[in-house]
């Protein structure tokens, strides 16, 4: 069985009407990610982070999969189980939504909150405050669910374990700037995997792919699914 293991990031979103760091008018552009992206930043004044976090989780209910969100959905239903894993860095929930299943977050999500006492995680509600009671142990110390600067991504030893095991690594929309993300594929490549950008523009570690293909995620990504699967079934 062929493993593929796609990694996607902003710009796959970005179609959908949510900003990346990079847009000269997002909202990122109002908020100094210290403020807003760090421990730090929460410990200072969490009233605003969780401003920011509101505000983003209203902009990733309003937006809706495209088509690059569901040819994954497509490419992922048409194969057997097991063979395609998704590792996004957004905190959408876009991919859900299109209908992929196999998605690991390792950034966190808009949609959950975090206890920082406990740990606990559960549903957001549309609106969150620092001092919302905890549902597990009751502590005021509600936080985003979010995976900020200086903190480990989630579900990196099962990420690591899917990228040594794959036939084919694939990154979608990825700058190529942040890691542990942007050494995805050359652990994937060293694994023995095939590799493949497909990105609106070079990313900053396109030398180490094998194939690339550039422009609007919502073209390419369909056009590479349709190839992939017409390859695979003569195959």
């Amino acid at each position: 069985m062929t493993k593929i293991v796609i990694l996607t990031g902003a710009g796959i979103s970005a179609e959908s009407g949510l900003g990346t760091f990079r847009d000269v008018d997002g909202l990122w552009t109002r908020y100094d990610l210290n403020d807003v992206a760090t421990p730090e930043g929460f410990a200072r004044d969490p009233g605003l982070v969780m401003e920011f976090y509101n505000a983003r989780r209203r902009n990733a209910a309003e937006a809706a999969p495209n088509p690059a969100h569901l040819a994954l959905a497509r490419l992922e239903a048409a194969l057997p189980p097991g063979s395609v894993r998704i590792v996004t860095q957004n905190v959408d929930d876009l991919h859900e939504r299109a209908g992929s299943r196999a998605v690991w977050h390792m950034h966190g999500q808009l949609v959950r909150a975090r206890c920082a006492a406990c740990g606990a995680d559960w549903a957001a509600p549309p609106v969150m405050r620092a001092e919302d009671p905890c549902p597990a142990c009751g502590a005021p110390a509600t936080r985003p669910d979010i995976v900020w600067f200086g903190e480990m991504p989630y579900h990196m030893e099962e990420i690591w374990e899917a990228l040594r095991a794959a036939d084919l690594f694939v990154a979608i929309g990825t700058s190529g700037s942040v890691y542990p993300a942007a050494a995805f594929v050359q652990d994937a490549s060293r694994a023995g995997a095939e590799t493949l950008e497909l990105n609106l523009e070079p990313s900053e570690t396109v030398s180490d792919f094998d194939r690339v293909r550039h422009g609007p995620a919502s073209g390419i990504v369909p056009v590479w699914v349709e190839d992939c699967l017409n390859q695979l079934t003569r195959g």
